[in-house]
């Protein structure tokens, strides 16, 4: 049995060894594909920097392809170097959801302005919904109505988020933040698992790590995605002309997709469908992320083009050449019963933006956009520490009221000694002056 179980192992290796190197090749060429393209979609916003509170974070989410990719090709390269770029991929994955999530905020406007928006859609929503409860019971009976809304705000974000207002910004801020401390903190963590030789990656066994970990980063990616989903189902049509579904699946099959294919790679390997061998799963996983690379890179192309900040609206025309669009229709108008052709000009004024320098593009990006994070960042922790503190002074202030109480029963029964001892030599003082 032994033997036949190593002959399995060596015809695994003798595979490994016979496929490593076309596999290498051919995802080398995807890999460099991807990068020309992702680099020339870079540079052309770095170029063309226009508009900084949108641009910072689609750089941020279009160069995670670049990352993916070059990673990937390395790790197939060279299996030592598998979980180093794992970690780094890993931690990259997580600021780039953030970075979506900032992005369709900048798209609305900032912070202030999806406020207003949630806001706005809350109050008219809810009013929809008190008039579905039914109407009459006066002023009192909306009162308590809105009132029993509210006080299922938890429920609501469920299943009528729109009714949250400003706080589903909080939650969806949230959302997106928690999972990129998680998803940094659990690489390193398993770095150090790993160091310890109990990682276990790809091994669904309780004494090692990987399935610990898996758990917590699949809750923590599933919440990050529906607070996502959520803060998009509000403000979907504010976001209507950035066109935002193509952008969200895009984005969405490069971070869940790789991640659940990795899981699913693992899962087959311990069920036995494919081979259980490591470096074949590893080998297996950045292949398909070189291929998956020159697919997304093709894509953001077109989804997240630079061409829209190419001009500047007419108002903020400074040093940009200013060319005039004409179009021409011909439509047929009904006049006194009869057709009568009409011709229709539409003119459109652009002003071409002018070339921006890439080094204050890049110092923008990495400056401005470091700072956001960091504030997004205190501020979870913040929300998180914040129930925890309540928690923790609520207990004290329990144990100091039983201590309290404690005192203050020990004070009566010291009393009521003294009493007793007292009332014991009356008594007796009064015998002896009776006898």
């Amino acid at each position: 049995m032994a033997g036949c179980s190593s002959h399995v192992v060596l015809a695994y290796e003798d595979a490994y060894t016979y496929l490593h190197h076309p596999a290498v090749i051919i995802g080398g060429l995807f890999v460099l594909v991807a990068l020309i393209l992702s680099l020339f979609l870079i540079l052309q916003h770095l170029r063309f920097y226009t508009n900084p509170a949108e641009q910072k974070w689609i750089v941020s989410i279009v160069f995670m392809v670049p990352v993916y990719a070059t990673e990937s090709v390395i790790s197939l390269w060279n299996p030592r170097f598998s979980l180093a770029c794992d970690i780094l991929r890993s931690c990259y994955e997580a600021f780039a959801l953030y970075s979506f999530g900032r992005y369709l905020i900048a798209c609305i406007g900032g912070e202030t302005r999806v406020i207003q928006l949630l806001e706005n859609e809350s109050r008219k929503r809810l009013g929809k919904l008190l008039l579905e409860r039914g109407e009459g019971g006066g002023e009192e009976g909306e009162e308590e109505k809105e009132e029993e809304i509210h006080q299922k705000s938890f429920c609501n974000f469920f299943f009528r988020p729109y009714l949250l207002g400003e706080d589903l910004l909080t939650v969806e801020k949230f959302g997106l933040v928690q999972y990129m401390i998680l998803k940094t903190l659990c690489a390193f963590l398993a770095l150090l698992l790993e160091v310890l030789g109990v990682y276990g990656d790809g091994e669904f066994k309780w004494y090692y790590g990987y399935p610990y970990i898996t758990v917590v980063m699949n809750f923590s990616q599933m919440w990050a995605l529906y607070c996502l989903v959520q803060f998009y189902d509000a403000t979907h049509e504010r976001l209507r002309p950035i066109k935002p579904l193509a952008k969200f699946i895009s984005f969405k099959a490069i971070v869940f997709a790789t991640w659940w294919q990795g899981v699913g790679i693992a899962l087959l390997c311990a069920y036995g469908v494919l081979p259980k061998h490591g470096k074949m799963q590893t080998a297996l996983q950045d292949f398909f992320i070189c291929i998956e690379m020159a697919i997304a890179a093709v894509a953001h192309v077109f989804v997240f083009s630079a061409e829209p900040y190419h001009f500047l609206p007419v108002s903020e025309n400074r040093k940009g050449m200013v060319s005039a669009e004409t179009t021409k229709a011909t439509l047929k108008v009904e006049q006194s019963n009869e057709e009568k052709p009409a011709m229709v000009e539409k003119t459109e004024t652009q002003v071409e933006a002018p070339g921006t320098s890439i080094k204050e593009s890049v110092q923008d990006i990495v400056v401005e956009g470091g700072h956001r994070v960091v504030e997004d960042v205190v501020l979870t922790i913040n929300q998180a520490i914040g129930p925890m503190e309540k928690g923790v002074t609520k207990i004290q202030e329990t144990l100091h009221r039983k201590t309290e109480a404690d005192n203050h029963h020990e004070e009566s029964e010291v009393e009521v000694e003294e009493h007793v001892e007292q009332h014991l030599l009356a008594s007796e003082s009064h015998s002896e002056l009776h006898v």
